[in-house]
């Protein structure tokens, strides 16, 4: 059965959220979004049934390096909870 979808024209200030694959991450793409690339990558794997166990703490172990250089970026641009709380500018105190 057919449904009734409803479209809509898409302004220029909508940007694409699929994500990019390694490859084009690498070619195209920022540091951050080559990291984010590669840890989806990672991610597969450590999660794939077909992956040796020979390899699954490497895999793994490069997964939280991946995270962790991302969560320093993140710290970096201020965009965690630390880093805009760090960024954020004091206001005089009132003392009663």
């Amino acid at each position: 059965m057919p449904t009734n979808r409803t479209l809509r024209a898409v302004t220029e200030d909508v940007s694409s959220t699929r994500a990019l694959s390694v490859t084009e991450a690498a070619d195209h793409g920022s540091y951050r979004e080559l990291l984010i690339a590669v840890r989806t990558r990672v991610a597969k794997a450590v999660q794939s049934e077909n992956t040796q166990s020979r390899d699954l703490a490497s895999l793994t172990l490069r997964l939280f390096d991946i995270a962790k250089q991302l969560e320093g970026l993140d710290a970096a641009e201020g965009v965690d909870d630390v880093g805009s709380a760090a960024a954020t500018v004091d206001e005089e105190w009132a003392s009663s």
